[in-house]
């Protein structure tokens, strides 16, 4: 099996580690691919190494893009990538600490999705209407309940 070299690598440095990004992209396996609308097919290495040269951790990870290549080369495709765990880990970190997701009581049937999606209602509101502080907007709406309705446009 042929290895060819990544087509873009980024190294960061921060938060006490180092952190290699390779990525590999390609339309080669698009008519092997049953997913639809595939464009791409790519591969993300991620290398995490302590400051001193360490290695902590090594992962590989496989994606399918319906975004082609003309729109999304090798670095954008991680760029993308990268972004979307900063919004996965910006709206997790409010639902455990704001809401405290974590202890909720309601476990059975369709009410832990449904909080969760009333939780991710709530969050996009407040980032719709540039509200800087989550928490804060919530309990004046507890206390004014009248707000939220203002959030709604209403």
């Amino acid at each position: 099996m042929k290895i060819f070299p990544p087509e873009y690598v980024t190294k960061e440095k921060g938060h006490g580690r180092i952190e290699v990004r390779k990525i590999r992209s390609s339309t080669a396996l698009n008519d092997y691919v049953t997913f639809p609308y595939v464009a791409q097919v790519f591969q993300v290495e991620r290398i995490t190494y302590k400051l001193n040269g360490e290695l902590l951790r090594q992962e590989v990870v496989y994606g399918i893009t319906s975004t082609p290549p003309e729109k999304a080369d090798a670095k954008r495709l991680l760029a993308l990538n990268r972004g979307h765990w900063c919004i996965e880990n910006r709206l997790h970190w409010v639902r455990d600490v704001t809401f405290d997701e974590d202890r909720s009581q309601i476990r059975t049937g369709q009410g832990p999705q449904t909080m969760a999606t009333l939780r991710n209602l709530a969050i996009s509101l407040f980032r719709l209407q540039k509200v800087n502080n989550i928490a804060q907007a919530l309990r004046s709406c507890g206390r004014k309940p009248e707000r939220a309705l203002q959030y709604l446009g209403l």
